[in-house]
């Protein structure tokens, strides 16, 4: 033995030698031998619970490292998933001390009692306790001990009472300057008593009417000690659920601005759904204000409330950040004409501009659309784009957009070739036809010609093995649309993080915030851009290296799914993943290429899949089961199956998953079955986990919907464009 190690040492020159003792050094290196500078960036990307709970154990120095200020001031727990109540009461205890800012919005399990153990953070100041639980009690208590806090979220459940709230309480309130409010009843919450507020951020979600089918009413007091003032106000947004409700109680939170517009209003946002929403006096008055102030930076306003000269003397002299004119057809002109000739002061300064329309025509198979009001002009975008040249947000969802065969746009550039020069995107959402290079007049004229109509008409039905109808030489075939327009969008933004398709018509199956767009869209067919879009278009994507979310969605083109496997390939940060309505609704075709697909997403969190006759059998679960991260999974399948073991044996595969929604066909007595077998097996390990399995036809699926914590609807349950909303102003943005 000694022997050998002498030879080892004398031939150490040796190159093979040589290496082995480089490697044995370098596994000598430890994690300790690193400085605390690298240390500190490392432990930046592991979550606070597994830092406090788990890392802080392994030496004194890295004990030392986790309760560094740098990792502590900035706390955010919303998707501690596998921490109970005993562990977060652990971790608050060793924040204590050093966090300032702490958000456990979301964290819908834990207990009230663990809400109290917020207390011994007296040094916080932004505090996000949405989608908690929490009493007006356990709310004056908690107050009581937070005397630095001026940033406060939080739900008003029922039986909120704002009269249990202490003195100290309300003196607290009266000082802060940043409050959320998501409203779960009729109620003013505590916006009476914050009259320094510089920040208010509202979201309304009152049923019209109780489980019990009682109707519910806004029987508010308007005396003047419960009426909201605004005098410090400087942004103001406001999102709806639908119901006529929301409406109404909106509108008594706005009351005031009818009497006195704040002199410092710079970002007025409101979002309401649906066709109708209900007219608002004081918009005209708010608009010359905001025009004089000429302190503007982000707008969004229901289409109802102001015309096209309210909307010009607003934007007037100002330079806005965020615009949103999302269902405002009307209004849009006058948008581009205040962008384009100086009705802005400085449209180089705008981030977002969400121009979709949520189409109210009936789409003939023949053009896609009903009037020109819809479509995008080449010409006007690639203006926009000139001037708004710092866009990072663009949704130009649910409209048109055809390059060929349409009046005025022979010889101009591709849409996609003017929204390639937004270098500094990161979030866009497009109509499926934007894709589309162009189609021939013979593609048209093939789906609408009265000859070629009739002769499928009178085709005789195939027999087995027998081809009854063979095309004939004079009737043309459809062109195979090309990639051009589309890799030059790709190619012209590297930053491209968010990315929706969605063809026009689409309508989910389980819409939450537009059930009233099932009602007024009847779609007799897509439009025939649209479906020129297919796997290649797909395909094309895996250009993008900073991908994160990925929504296709109405896309008829798209036949065996081939296009999905190259970008799980080469977009390795792909994290959220939605698919609905690809390809024939009568068929799922694609099942093979989702598979290879699910097989290859290691790093996807969140995955939603729609399709009407989608098999969740046994293969299905078994790739889904490599998505190892996952984290949440909605499947919407109205004619569907699923099978119960397989769907055990996967959660079991996956200890992440904690969001389970699963919308089929089958009877209620299975899908109960296995959703108490699912919550019993695992609910001790993971106590966030939320498990929803019920039939997609059953009467009672609304009831099932509505009681579904919130955020978990909002973040993968339904389907809801990521950037159909302008994205609002932190830390007011609503979930």
């Amino acid at each position: 033995m000694n022997s050998t190690i002498t030879e080892t040492l004398g031939n150490v020159d040796h190159p093979r030698v040589q290496d082995h003792c480089e490697e044995d050094v370098m596994s000598s290196v430890g994690i300790s031998s690193l400085s605390d500078e690298i240390l500190l960036c490392i432990l930046n990307y592991v979550p606070v619970c597994d830092l406090l709970l788990n890392v802080a154990r392994v030496c004194r120095k890295l004990r030392v490292l986790c309760q560094d200020k740098t990792l502590l001031t900035h706390v955010c727990l919303s998707e501690e998933y596998t921490a109970s109540d005993l562990s977060f009461r652990h971790v608050l205890k060793q924040l204590a001390s050093q966090v300032q800012s702490l958000s456990l919005s979301g964290c819908y399990w834990l207990s009230g009692s663990t809400m109290e153990h917020l207390a011994r953070c007296r040094a916080i100041k932004r505090l996000d306790l949405t989608g908690c639980r929490l009493t007006s009690l356990r709310l004056s208590r908690l107050l009581e001990s937070l005397s630095c806090l001026n940033s406060l979220a939080f739900d008003v459940a029922p039986g909120f009472n704002s009269a249990q709230l202490s003195s100290e309480a309300v003196d607290l309130l009266s000082r802060l300057s940043e409050l959320r409010q998501t409203l779960l009843t009729p109620s003013y919450g505590v916006v009476p008593c914050c009259s320094q507020l510089r920040r208010l951020a509202l979201q309304f979600d009152i049923p019209d009417v109780t489980r019990e089918g009682i109707g519910v009413c806004c029987q508010l007091m308007v005396g003047q000690s419960s009426v909201p003032h605004y005098q410090q106000l400087e942004e103001f947004s406001a999102k709806l659920a639908p119901g006529e409700v929301n409406q109404t109680l909106l509108l008594l939170y706005l009351a005031v601005f009818s009497v006195h517009v704040p002199e410092r209003l710079r970002v007025f946002l409101v979002s309401i759904p649906g066709p109708n929403p209900a007219h608002w006096p004081a918009a005209t008055p708010l608009a010359h204000c905001l025009g004089n102030h000429s302190s503007l930076e982000a707008l969004q306003l229901p289409r109802s409330w102001w015309d096209s000269m309210s909307l010009e003397r607003a934007l007037r002299g100002n330079s806005p950040k965020h615009l949103s004119f999302s269902r405002c057809p009307a209004l849009w002109t006058q948008v581009f004409r205040s962008l384009l000739e100086g009705g802005v002061r400085d449209a180089a300064r705008l981030v977002s501009l969400n121009l979709s329309a949520t189409s109210h025509s009936l789409y003939p198979e023949s053009s896609g659309i009903r009037g020109g009001e819809e479509q995008l002009g080449a010409r006007t975008m690639s203006r926009l784009v000139s001037v708004c040249s710092k866009l990072q947000h663009v949704n130009l969802m649910h409209r048109h957009y055809h390059h060929e065969n349409t009046p005025g746009l022979d010889g101009e550039p591709h849409l996609c070739a003017s929204l390639s020069r937004l270098q500094h995107v990161r979030s866009l959402a497009l109509p499926a036809c934007a894709l589309s290079d162009g189609c021939s007049s013979r593609h048209s004229t093939a789906h609408t010609s009265p000859s070629s109509s009739l002769l499928r008409g009178l085709r005789k039905a195939p027999r087995v093995g027998l081809q009854a109808y063979k095309p004939s030489e004079s009737e043309p075939s459809l062109p195979r649309d090309s990639t051009s327009g589309l890799a030059q969008l790709l190619s012209g933004c590297p930053l491209l993080e968010t990315l929706e398709l969605i063809g026009p018509g689409f309508i989910s199956t389980l819409p939450r915030l537009e059930p009233c767009t099932r009602a007024c869209i009847e779609p007799r067919g897509m439009c025939a851009w649209a479906r020129c879009v297919g796997d290649s278009h797909v395909a094309a994507l895996q250009v993008l290296p900073r991908l994160r979310r990925l929504t296709l969605a109405g896309l008829p083109g798209i036949h065996k799914g081939t296009g999905l496997i190259p970008v799980a390939k080469h977009c390795p940060n792909l994290q959220a993943l939605s698919l609905a309505n690809l390809g024939c609704l009568k068929t799922m075709n694609y099942t093979a290429s989702l598979m290879d697909t699910l097989r290859l997403c290691t790093q996807l969190q969140e995955l939603r899949l729609e399709q009407p006759y989608l098999s969740a059998n046994a293969s299905f679960f078994e790739a889904l089961s490599c998505c190892s991260r996952l984290k949440r999974l909605c499947i919407i399948s109205r004619s569907g199956t699923f099978d119960p073991v397989a769907t055990e044996t996967f959660v079991a595969r996956c200890p992440s998953l904690c969001v389970c929604h699963i919308f089929m066909g089958g009877t209620l007595v299975a899908c109960r079955t296995l959703q108490k077998v699912l919550i019993d097996r695992y609910s001790a390990a993971r106590p966030a986990l939320s498990v929803v399995i019920f039939p997609l036809q059953h009467e009672d699926l609304a009831l099932v919907i509505r009681d579904t914590p919130l955020t978990l609807l909002d973040k993968i349950t339904l389907f809801q464009s990521r950037v159909a909303q302008t994205p609002l102003l932190a830390p007011c943005a609503p979930v």
